[in-house]
């Protein structure tokens, strides 16, 4: 038996503003969200790219093809209702921080990390009042809790819509310090994404591709540049 799919029974998308926001609305009714909620967002631009992705469907919708609907839905139906939640759960990869773990061997391992992940690092404790601490093996060890508190304010201080774009650029790269660099154009998103993947680079180099392994991280990358957009959209400022 074939899997039913939604199918396509609108014929134009278009924009309005709606209760101190903007909505899109195909032949005149407004979208909801997968809760059932008025699918409000917070600019022109992203109610805009809405509706070019419900446009842009054909016979069958097709969800994989509509990241910032995607991002929009989980903004208002998963993230607001828990903002406070989620934001401490960002915030707590600062305490565990992808660029502060670093191999004690090979040597050339540990030359990469130090060489792609120190200045990032500096720059975190320079602009943003935050000094993480860099330590050998996979043990945890408890950063500054000053530090903490500085990069804590700050993912607090996000309303829904930016923090769910911020979730995303901290959970797939594993740091919340390139989170806080993509956001700041500290480097291109390219770059970012490859100085998250030093080990993974460093893996494939000696073992070769796993071409599993490299569809799930094109997937990563991929949604990891779509976090950035809807960070624009969502009028985000560092």
């Amino acid at each position: 038996m074939s899997e039913w799919k939604a199918k396509r029974f609108w014929k134009s998308a278009d924009v309005a503003e709606e209760d101190g926001g903007f909505t899109v609305r195909l032949d005149g009714r407004g979208v909801k969200t997968p809760a059932k909620s008025p699918l409000v967002v917070p600019t022109p631009e992203m109610a805009q790219a809405i509706a070019a992705e419900w446009d842009a469907q054909e016979d069958v919708i097709d969800p994989g093809s509509m990241p910032v609907t995607r991002a929009a839905n989980a903004a208002l139906d998963k993230v607001r209702p828990q903002q406070a939640e989620v934001a401490r759960m960002i915030a707590g990869y600062g305490d565990s921080d992808l660029l502060c773990y670093r191999a004690d061997s090979p040597a050339e391992l540990a030359q990469r990390q130090a060489e792609a992940w120190d200045p990032l690092l500096d720059w975190a404790a320079r602009d943003l009042g935050a000094r993480l601490r860099p330590v050998t093996g996979v043990m945890h060890a408890p950063q500054d809790a000053a530090a903490l508190r500085a990069l804590s304010d700050r993912v607090h201080g996000m309303e829904a819509f930016t923090l769910t774009a911020f979730h995303d650029l901290v959970s797939l790269s594993g740091s919340l310090v390139i989170g806080f660099a993509a956001l700041h154009d500290l480097h291109d998103m390219a770059t970012l994404w490859r100085l998250s993947r030093i080990d993974e680079t460093w893996q494939e180099q000696q073992w070769g591709v796993d071409e599993e392994a490299a569809e799930l991280a094109a997937r990563k990358e991929s949604d990891f540049f779509a976090a950035r957009v809807f960070y624009n959209l969502a009028g985000g400022r560092p």
